[in-house]
């Protein structure tokens, strides 16, 4: 397992804007399902897993 998580920080990092803009799509279908009605907590949580891969938040 130690060597996916490897891969999968390694490409976060190579291609942090990608990933930026996935979490982004992933928040708004999240608001969508919820009807807005958690949409502060998601954008938080997205805020914070975006500022954990690669250099940070790319999107915004």
């Amino acid at each position: 397992m130690g060597d996916f998580m490897d891969k999968a920080k390694d490409f976060a990092d190579k291609h942090d804007k990608q990933v930026d803009q996935g979490l982004d799509k992933a928040g708004d279908m999240a608001d969508k399902r919820t009807g807005g009605k958690y949409d502060d907590q998601i954008d938080k949580g997205v805020d914070q897993a975006q500022a954990r891969t690669g250099e940070g938040d790319q999107v915004r």
